[in-house]
């Protein structure tokens, strides 16, 4: 079994069935506390739910894809995964010193992460970082603009079913790319500190339609022309195969929100 899939194995739980069989003392109380985390960044305890969701479509694994020049991670300056608070499923506000809130359509982004060598099996407790652009095309702690805010930015725990869910708002699309979040899995909260460990790192694209039925309203100016000169098809990450594996589905509407989901295959 490769490093990825065992660090994965151990973060949801499952590899205390593995030990239990050779004798190990894991027994249900290891299983007990893979299902319930404690977060020191936040002081909360974070327990995964009770029931798991409906039966998935299984997928192959998802690309893996360059987490860009604003991953905020450590890669490249500024490592908000360190700081108390990141732990969140609202990521519309700053958190800390930083108090500014993205305006936009309202989101919601829904992952699920699944073991796609294993039937597709849910990992529950891995954790996701997910960080995007906010309407005007900024991005938080490296654009000018809002290099003073952290928000668009949060780490969320995988339920039973293995499904994170972020609050957020619908990003702008600037130029040379196709509207998108980025995500980073690992195989725990507490490994949630690094890129060194992530077992994942990709991007979630966003459907034509939606993309210019939102930016027809006010604050989305400028994605209108920059949307017009880019496909899925000429993205210089989702362009290998148009999104196949990264495109997200999408339900809801302006007035009332969106919601994008998308099965992440690990």
């Amino acid at each position: 079994m490769d490093r990825r899939r065992l660090l994965l194995l151990a973060g949801s739980g499952l590899v205390t069935v593995v030990a239990a069989a050779c004798g190990g003392k894991g027994g249900a109380s290891a299983t007990t506390a893979a299902a319930t985390t404690a977060d020191a960044r936040t002081g909360t305890t974070t327990t995964a739910g009770a029931a798991p969701g409906a039966a998935l479509e299984c997928v192959t694994e998802i690309p893996q894809e360059t987490g860009g020049p604003y991953p905020g991670d450590g890669s490249n300056g500024p490592n908000v995964l360190t700081e108390s608070g990141i732990v969140r499923q609202d990521i519309r506000s700053s958190f800390g010193s930083a108090s500014g809130t993205a305006e936009g359509v309202p989101l919601t982004i829904e992952l699920t992460v699944v073991d796609a060598a294993d039937g597709c099996t849910p990992l529950p407790g891995a954790a996701v970082y997910a960080w995007h652009c906010d309407r005007d095309g900024n991005y938080s702690l490296y654009s000018e603009a809002v290099a003073e805010e952290n928000y668009l930015r949060g780490v969320q725990v995988a339920d039973e079913s293995g499904a994170v869910r972020f609050t957020s708002i619908y990003p702008g699309c600037y130029a040379g790319r196709w509207p998108h979040v980025h995500f980073e899995v690992y195989p725990t909260v507490d490994a949630a500190t690094g890129p060194d460990e992530a077992v994942k790192t990709s991007q979630l694209a966003f459907p034509q339609d939606a993309c210019e039925t939102v930016y027809a309203t006010s604050g989305y100016e400028t994605s209108v022309s920059n949307l017009a000169r880019l496909s899925l098809e000429t993205d210089n990450v989702f362009g290998d195969d148009g999104g196949a594996l990264q495109l997200a589905t999408m339900g809801g509407s302006v007035d009332s929100g969106y919601t994008a989901t998308l099965v992440v295959g690990v």
